[in-house]
């Protein structure tokens, strides 16, 4: 008897154990929506520092993207380069880094180089070797040695006063780690003044006409 009395509360505990399963459709996600700060979890951190080294910066732009689209890659690689040509030491080339070289950039940008004539004379003297007249052929390669000779000239001078505006404003150099020696500074502006001003990297910062202090 005693076992016929149990029966009905063990049916009963069933009974209450089952899930109750509702009769229409679930509406909603079935579970709490979680607080911001709780969903953002995963993304909270410390931002990266900035590149300090060219490749640092390559590293790292390439772990980017091996996770990005290909129009992301090319905005990512346009913003480097963008950066690059505003002078950022982050992302300039070993050779441009540092206020030194900076300086020595926007001097030679806001001066009228002889250097700047070289190019246009190699191609000069491309164009003399094709003309059949003896007189240029004579004359020719003269005056463009007489030319090469003052750009050398000129550049050489230079140097030598870059050097001393350079000792001047930078007693202690910087903290690039580059050579502030005159032959060094005068070999990187005689390299820049070469090309014209639209085809420099960085591109120049001052107008021709500006001073520098």
């Amino acid at each position: 008897m005693s076992f016929l009395r149990r029966k009905p509360a063990a049916a009963a505990a069933e009974t209450v154990a089952e899930p109750v399963v509702p009769a229409g459709p679930v509406v909603g996600k079935g579970r709490p929506t979680p607080k911001r700060r709780d969903a953002q979890g995963g993304h909270r951190g410390p931002v990266a520092p900035p590149p300090r080294t060219q490749k640092e910066a390559v590293q790292r732009s390439k772990a980017q993207g091996k996770t990005m689209t290909k129009d992301e890659r090319r905005a990512a690689a346009a913003e480097r380069r963008e950066k690059m040509m505003r002078g950022d030491d982050a992302y300039v080339l070993p050779r441009d880094r540092g206020e030194v070289r900076a300086y020595v950039r926007d001097v030679v940008d806001t001066r009228r180089n002889l250097a700047g004539i070289l190019l246009p004379v190699a191609v000069i003297a491309f164009v003399v070797l094709l003309i059949p007249s003896a007189i240029i052929q004579l004359y020719g390669p003269l005056v463009m040695l007489i030319a090469i000779l003052a750009a050398v000239a000129d550049g050489i001078v230079f140097g030598r006063q870059l050097g001393r505006r350079v000792r001047e404003k930078f007693p202690k150099g910087d903290n690039s780690g580059l050579s502030t020696k005159g032959r060094a500074l005068g070999f990187y502006a005689f390299n820049r003044a070469c090309l014209p001003r639209r085809w420099r990297v960085p591109r120049p910062r001052l107008e021709r006409s500006a001073t520098v202090g």
